[in-house]
């Protein structure tokens, strides 16, 4: 079939139907839950995998760049390669060497050595969601493609908010080696469930002779580097530093190549005229806008919890479990029934302004907020979680052809992985640079001899002198400039909300201008709800 596709279309991704969906959708579970735990898991422990490693600040930062950029370099990819290979060949023995890889990693002890297996590692990981996705894709009837797809949709904010309570479990119960241990068993068990769920198919040996191998590379590589730039950018200075400014640099040059590519191979294996399509284009940016407004939960809850409640990641990771996660197991179904029966455009505006909803709640912020306060705003992010991202597949999907979506997995994947990793580097220089701004601002409120600062240096060195009169003073100091770090971290913390809640109406805004998809599969009939509830009510419909 693929000799005779068209250039602009990409490959046929349809192959043969699942002899067992239930297993399929096991492993789409497996795949994209076990991808996003993993990469939450390094993320929220690289403190303790620092002290287990005997790693520098620095050493760890790079560790954690490698494992992501290495997933952002290979993702894209996969869907061309489970279309051409299968989808057996592409999950199966990697996730044994998936395997063998995160069992060692914790035995390795010489810092090369550890980034070696940790870019293997993240190679590896970075097959998982993308080839998962295609299993949807490729090999389910259509009937099963909402749930999975489901399923894959709350992948992201449910291993946000449970990731963190399974870190403090691990390493205060079990140990920290299981951060990569718990891999061990899982990653065989998907390639199992993606055994017995997906048919053995042929190589695609026509598609394979038309490889564009080069866009492949020039895509992977522009947006890791871009990726690596950013990452490193907060923590060296960005364009101060000659190494963020060659990795930024080269990923855009790479990126330009990988689009003057598509334009001149024979047959482009992610043509950029998918994104021409108006409602297509704008489904992805709105994808992207989903993935930065969600930070509000993977990125200021948990931490404003930790720097300025100092909690420690199981005592804020009970909260993101019990509101976050543990609701997701009703909002799935629910979300699932609003799609079947209304516009995925309603559906999404719903998540958004939950989203939008929980981010201005969340600029009330005080130095006195306890983890109890947040109940309210997670709740309404674990709605928002559940009713964003399947309805905007949904939307993308509804206007292009299933059956070719390799070259839309491609894009998916861009704004999936580039678009979160991404956007938490650029939250974490905006929370970075706002409490600067503002430690300089309250900073200047409090002048030498000022009245109110006397006063309050005096009732606590008043107090300190009960413990030590020969430090109080000092102490008193101390303890002055604290508040002022803390007070300037809430500041920046309320910016930080308040820039999510303005991604979230942007993204209501993008929106607004998708037009009504054509009639398919999963486009529910018009006035369709209406009508079942006439039918339920005894009344005839015609």
């Amino acid at each position: 079939m693929a000799e005779n596709d068209d250039a602009g279309s990409g490959p046929v991704s349809r192959g043969g139907i699942a002899p067992q969906p239930l297993f399929a959708v096991a492993a789409v579970l497996l795949g994209s839950f076990l991808a996003n735990f993993d990469s939450r898991l390094t993320t929220v422990g690289l403190p303790d995998l620092r002290g287990a490693f005997s790693l520098s600040f620095d050493e760890g930062a790079w560790l954690s760049t490698a494992g992501i950029g290495s997933q952002i370099l290979i993702a894209p990819a996969v869907a061309w390669l489970a279309t051409v290979f299968g989808l057996r060949r592409v999950l199966g023995i990697p996730s044994l060497v998936y395997a063998v890889v995160s069992l060692i990693v914790p035995f390795v002890h010489d810092y090369p050595t550890l980034i070696a297996l940790s870019v293997v590692h993240g190679l590896l990981l970075g097959t998982f969601v993308p080839a998962t996705l295609m299993i949807v894709f490729r090999n389910l009837p259509i009937r099963w493609w909402l749930p999975a797809i489901a399923l894959y949709s709350i992948r992201v904010g449910f291993a946000l908010d449970s990731s963190t309570s399974l870190v403090g479990f691990y390493v205060d119960h079990l140990g920290w080696q299981w951060l990569y241990w718990q891999s061990v068993v899982i990653a065989p068990l998907m390639g199992l469930m993606v055994y017995l769920g997906t048919p053995n198919e042929p190589v695609n040996r026509a598609l394979l002779r038309e490889a564009d191998w080069g866009g492949m590379l020039l895509l992977g590589a522009g947006v890791s580097m871009i990726y690596a730039g950013l990452d490193q950018g907060n923590r060296l200075d960005w364009l101060g530093n000659g190494t963020v400014t060659a990795l930024l640099a080269a990923g855009v040059a790479l990126f330009a190549g990988f689009l003057v590519n598509e334009s001149l191979v024979r047959q482009p294996w992610a043509h950029v005229n998918v994104l021409f399509s108006r409602n297509i284009g704008l489904s992805l940016v709105a994808i992207l806008l989903y993935t930065l407004t969600s930070l509000s939960n993977s990125s200021l809850v948990p931490n404003f919890l930790g720097n300025v409640g100092l909690l420690r990641p199981e005592q804020s990771g009970l909260l993101l479990l019990t509101y976050g996660a543990l609701p997701m197991f009703v909002l799935v179904p629910v979300s699932i029934w609003l799609v079947r029966h209304f516009d995925a455009r309603v559906v999404t505006v719903i998540g958004f302004a939950c989203f939008a909803a929980a981010n201005l709640w969340g600029t009330q912020l005080t130095h006195a907020w306890a983890r109890e306060d947040f109940i309210g705003i997670v709740l309404l992010q674990a709605v928002g979680q559940s009713t964003t991202l399947l309805p905007l597949i949904i939307i993308a999907l509804s206007n292009s052809d299933p059956s070719r979506a390799t070259s839309f997995a491609a894009y998916i994947q861009i704004m999936r992985l580039g678009g979160a990793e991404i956007g938490v580097a650029l939250m974490g220089t905006w929370l970075r640079v706002r409490e600067q701004i503002h430690s300089f601002y309250l900073g200047q409120n409090l002048q030498v001899g000022d009245v109110d600062v006397v006063r309050m240096l005096k009732q606590l060195a008043d107090h300190f002198a009960a413990h030590g009169a020969g430090s109080a003073q000092a102490r008193a100091l101390g303890t002055l400039a604290s508040f002022v770090a803390r007070e300037a971290n809430v500041l920046a913390y309320i910016d930080g909300f308040w820039l999510c809640f303005w991604l979230a109406m942007a993204a209501l805004g993008f929106i607004a201008l998708i037009t009504r998809a054509p009639p398919g599969p999963f486009t529910p009939a018009p006035f369709g709800f209406a009508k079942m509830l006439l039918r339920k009510c005894g009344l005839s419909v015609t």
